[in-house]
């Protein structure tokens, strides 16, 4: 299929839901010498064939196997739930609750586009007055799509911004199905909001613990609403929610670049599986806040285990792990406009994320979001200018019919020097912030799965990889948990921080240990250098500094005819 084609894949002739791409790859030879590993085993000798280190992965804790048994879904306080929770069958369309439409135009809510206090201001013959958006927004979304140009008309209409320039590449055939079935399907589905959506939808302000869980149905609905942008107050930075990410798709459809091609065909696939087959499952949407971070400088706790490779993504080998979303403050970053790198990949996969920025409030220090259930879509090849939509992907599910995928979005600070991520404040805010992503209360290490991550707050933000590495392996330490790295490519990295990881754990080096050696690295090296980066490198001095120290210990030991055994 010709590459600038929108929506090759909603031919029905078409199976599989498949597009044809080559790729090609280079293989490369990792030099990786023969280490110890963490458990004293010891490690394979790996070579090209080879591109992880550490623990093997499959060692590491995954979801729902290392969960405990679910308790029943319940309604509590801090736990919204939008579905008759006693009518929850395996296998069947979760039911919405309450069971007649509940209207809500408040501060706390989500104003929903149906809500009959949505009002459109009319001109009339005394002056002026009023209209409901919602039969304005039914009229329009009902006039069908025998023709390319009623949806310009439509979105012109009801929505003031541009057509959808790209959907003029369209053959017959594949606009015949795109209008014919995929677009009216969308539209059913939008307007049964007064049905499905019928709880209002609680928002996820700053410094709140709430979670919200809801039907992929309703989800759907939700997104079907945003495709054709009905949610009232959303389209204006002034707005009352100025503080909230943009939901309506309208930037979505501004221009033709290829980046916004292959979002559409990755988001059309989506509506097409659940126009096709109503979705069963449910998805959890949780804000966390920690107020009592752990107290670094003092910690006696040990790193865990780590598993780093250069090969795989986060959400294919990390499946039941908690996934790590690399997130802006307002989550999902640039996902409905030209943004195309982890955070916004991961949205489009997984479009049930999308769904948080209707209620999400932007994250504050100490904040983090928690989703638990959104369902794979598609897959993808590239990244950014590269990306690709390839095909369609199926999930599987837990107790609460979800689907075993958990992703934690935690905003990393942006650094416009080098230098400045040193500081001790900003490393002491990227510690709590990755702990915040990782603890859970009231949970035993057990029971928690390892983290799936990688080069957090890296490329655009600024960060260095070597040192975000050392802080998400502190903070996934203090929370209980195992870690899965993965470098995207970057075998050098890989072999840096599995060396670090394997001389720390291996001399017994504590969170709190390390944490003195960040402060004396910033302190003694970032602070007096005069050029944008140190001449000595952060993983040069903690071998120093840990080696000398080791050392001195073992001569004071030897001095005092203790056995020395034990210090190496």
């Amino acid at each position: 299929q010709p590459a600038n084609k929108v929506f090759p894949h909603f031919v029905p002739s078409l199976s599989g839901f498949s597009l044809t791409s080559e790729v090609k790859t280079q293989d490369v030879e990792y030099d990786v010498p023969k280490a110890n590993s963490t458990d004293g085993k010891d490690e394979v000798l790996f070579g090209a064939e080879k591109g992880w280190l550490g623990t093997p992965i499959d060692e590491l804790n995954r979801m729902p196997q290392c969960a405990p048994p679910l308790s029943h879904l319940k309604v509590v306080p801090n736990h919204t739930v939008t579905v008759r929770t006693d009518l929850l069958r395996e296998g069947e369309v979760p039911v919405p609750y309450p069971t007649k439409f509940k209207d809500a135009w408040d501060d706390v809510s989500v104003k929903m586009p149906c809500s009959e206090k949505n009002l459109f201001p009319m001109e009339t013959e005394d002056g002026g007055g009023v209209q409901s958006r919602w039969e304005l927004i039914h009229t329009a979304l009902q006039g069908g799509f025998k023709k390319r140009s009623h949806l310009t008309i439509l979105l012109l209409q009801c929505l003031f911004f541009p057509t959808l320039s790209s959907l003029q590449c369209l053959e017959l055939c594949e606009a015949q199905h795109l209008f014919e079935v995929v677009l009216p399907a969308m539209v059913s589905l939008a307007l049964s909001a007064p049905r499905l959506c019928t709880l209002p939808i609680p928002l996820l302000k700053s410094r709140m613990n709430h979670s919200l869980t809801m039907s992929q149905e309703q989800i759907a609905c939700l997104l079907a609403n945003a495709f054709f942008c009905t949610f009232p107050r959303r389209n204006s930075r002034k707005s009352e929610y100025c503080n909230y990410p943009e939901i309506n798709f309208y930037r979505l459809f501004e221009g033709s670049s290829s980046r916004k091609i292959e979002k559409l065909k990755t988001l059309l696939c989506y509506f097409r599986r659940v126009s096709q087959i109503r979705p069963k499952g449910l998805v959890t949407f949780t804000r966390q806040m920690v107020n009592n971070p752990p107290n670094w400088e003092s910690s006696q706790t040990q790193l865990t285990r780590l598993h780093i490779t250069c090969e795989g993504t986060i959400e294919d080998d990390g499946y039941g792990m908690l996934q790590v979303d690399f997130a802006n403050r307002f989550v999902g970053g640039g996902v409905t406009g030209h943004g195309l790198v982890q955070e916004e990949i991961r949205f489009l996969i997984n479009p049930e994320l999308i769904v948080s920025r209707l209620f999400t409030e932007a994250m504050e220090y100490n904040e983090c979001l928690i989703i638990t259930g959104t369902e794979q879509y598609s897959k993808y090849s590239g990244y950014a200018e590269s990306y690709k939509w390839k095909e369609s992907h199926t999930d599987e599910t837990d107790d609460w019919q979800r689907r075993c995928t958990e992703i934690v979005a935690i905003d990393a600070l942006k650094f416009r020097h080098f230098l400045e991520q040193f500081l001790p404040e900003k490393m002491v805010r990227e510690l709590n912030k990755a702990y915040c992503g990782f603890f859970r209360s009231n949970t035993n290490s057990k029971h928690l799965s390892a983290v799936a991550t990688g080069n957090w707050g890296c490329g655009a933000f600024g960060g260095d990889t070597r040192l975000k590495a050392l802080i998400q392996l502190m903070a996934a330490a203090e929370a209980g948990r195992d870690m899965a790295y993965f470098t995207f490519g970057d075998a050098q990295l890989m072999r840096d921080v599995h060396e670090i990881h394997t001389f720390l754990t291996g001399r017994k080096v504590t969170v709190g240990r390390l944490y003195s050696l960040l402060n004396q690295y910033s302190s003694t090296v970032c602070k007096n250098c005069r050029t944008t980066r140190p001449d000595e490198s952060l993983y040069s001095f903690i071998y120093q500094k840990v080696s000398s120290q080791t050392a001195t210990d073992a001569l004071k030991v030897i001095s005092d005819g203790t056995d020395t055994k034990n210090l190496w």
